[in-house]
C-alpha cells in the first residue's frame, strides 16, 4: 500500500481540489487529508485563455502556446500538493505518487471510424521536479489511441469503493460536474459508464453572462423560475441524445441559445430541468437502480436534485450518505489511478469509455536528480 495524492481540476475552472489515499490501485486502506485550492481571478483568465484558444485551434493547425497555463497550473497543483502533506503530517519522501489530472482544454469524441482527440495540458515533468515526487499524468490519451473515448475515468474507482463497501447492486452513481456522467454498477457484469449531457456547465455559463455570478447557489434562482417546454424541447433535440453509448461530451458542445429570449430565472429552470432530465433518460436506459448517488458540485443543488428524483422516480442522495467524500472524490479516483498505473493495472475498460481493450493509460514523470 502507498501513499498517493490524487489532484482534479475541472472544466468549471473553480480551483483544483487534491486528496491523499493509501491503495495498491485496488484495495483502498486510508482515506487522508484532503484540501482545495480556489483559482484567482488572474488564474482563472489565464486558463479560461487557453481553453478559448484550444476551442479556436480545434486540432487543425499548429497548437497554441499553453505554456502559461501549464505554469498555472504547476505552481497551484505544487503548492497544493505541499499542504496536503503537511496537513498530513507527513513529508514528501512518504509520498509514493502524485496523480495529476491536469486540465481539459479540448475533447472531441469518437465519429465514426474517426478516432478521438483530446488534451488535458499539464507538464509532468515540472510537477515532479516541484514537488519531488513521482507524477502520473496524462491519463487519457492512450484510452482514446486504442479506440475509446477518454471518459469517463472514475467508474473504476466507484466500482472499487462500492465492492469494498459491499453497497447493494444495482447502483447508478452520477457525477455532476461541468458535465454530467453516469457510472453502472450490475451484479456479475463489467461497470458500464458514459457522459449523460451537461450538468451544472450550462447553468454556470448562464449564471455567468446573465448575473456575473460563478454559479445559480443553492438553485435559487431557477427556483424562481418557470420551465418553457418549447425551448426544453429544443435543447433535448441536439444530436449527441441519439447516440448509443459509449459517449463523451466537451463542455462547450452544447449553446446556450435555445434559452436566450427567456428571463434570468426561467432560463435557469430550463437548463436544470434539461440536465435532470438527460440523466434520467440516459440511466433509464440501463435500468431501475435501487439507489442513485451523486456526486461532483451538482449534488449541492437541491432544485437540480429535486428535479432528478421527479424525472427518475429515485430520488438521487449525496455521496455522503455512504460515507464517500464527494468533494474529493474525483481527487481521490486520480489517485488511485495512479496507483494503477504504477502497477500496469487497467485505468479503462471497453464497457466503459468503448476502449478495444482494457487499458492502462498514464505517463510518469520522475523529479530529476
Amino acid at each position: 500500500m502507498k501513499y498517493v495524492i490524487g489532484l482534479m481540476s475541472g472544466t468549471s475552472l473553480d480551483g483544483v481540489d487534491a486528496a491523499l489515499i493509501r491503495t495498491d490501485g485496488e484495495r483502498i486502506a486510508e482515506f487522508g487529508a484532503g484540501d482545495m485550492h480556489a483559482y484567482t481571478g488572474s488564474e482563472r483568465a489565464i486558463l479560461q485563455a487557453a481553453v478559448d484558444a484550444a476551442l479556436a485551434w480545434n486540432f487543425e493547425g499548429e497548437e497554441p502556446d499553453f505554456s502559461d497555463a501549464e505554469a498555472v497550473l504547476t505552481s497551484s497543483h505544487g503548492d497544493l500538493v505541499a499542504a496536503v502533506i503537511r496537513a498530513s503530517g507527513l513529508e514528501a519522501r512518504d509520498i509514493a505518487l502524485v496523480g495529476f489530472h491536469g486540465q481539459t482544454v479540448l475533447h472531441r469524441a469518437p465519429a465514426g471510424r474517426h478516432k478521438g482527440k483530446t488534451r488535458q495540458i499539464g507538464d509532468g515533468e515540472a510537477l515532479a521536479a516541484k514537488t519531488g515526487i513521482d507524477v502520473v499524468y496524462d491519463f487519457r490519451s492512450d484510452d482514446v489511441a486504442g479506440g475509446g473515448q477518454g471518459a469517463p475515468l472514475a467508474t473504476l474507482y466507484h466500482a472499487a469503493l462500492a465492492a469494498q463497501d459491499q453497497l447493494e447492486l444495482p447502483l447508478a452513481v452520477v457525477n455532476l460536474g461541468g458535465v454530467a456522467n453516469v457510472t453502472w454498477l450490475a451484479k456479475d457484469s463489467e461497470p458500464v459508464a458514459f457522459d449523460t449531457g451537461p450538468a451544472n456547465g450550462l447553468i454556470d455559463a448562464w449564471c455567468q453572462q446573465r448575473l456575473g455570478t460563478s454559479h445559480d447557489s443553492n438553485g435559487e434562482l431557477a427556483a424562481r423560475g418557470k420551465i418553457d417546454p418549447a425551448a426544453l424541447k429544443a435543447l433535448m433535440k441536439h444530436p449527441f441524445f441519439a447516440k448509443t453509448p459509449p459517449k463523451s461530451l466537451d463542455r462547450w458542445d452544447f449553446s446556450l441559445d435555445p434559452v436566450q429570449h427567456l428571463g434570468d430565472a426561467d432560463g435557469a429552470a430550463t437548463l436544470t430541468a434539461f440536465t435532470a432530465r438527460t440523466v434520467a433518460a440516459a440511466i433509464d436506459q440501463l435500468g431501475q437502480p435501487g439507489r442513485i448517488l451523486a456526486t461532483g458540485g451538482g449534488r449541492h443543488n437541491p432544485v437540480l436534485m429535486r428535479m432528478m428524483g421527479e424525472a427518475m422516480g429515485v430520488r438521487p442522495e449525496a455521496v455522503e450518505r455512504v460515507g464517500w467524500r464527494g468533494d474529493l472524490l474525483e481527487a481521490e479516483a486520480f489517485a488511485w489511478l495512479a496507483a494503477r498505473v504504477a502497477a500496469g493495472l487497467p485505468t479503462s475498460l471497453p464497457s466503459t469509455t468503448g476502449v478495444s481493450r482494457p487499458t492502462c493509460g498514464g505517463r510518469i514523470a520522475h523529479p530529476r536528480s
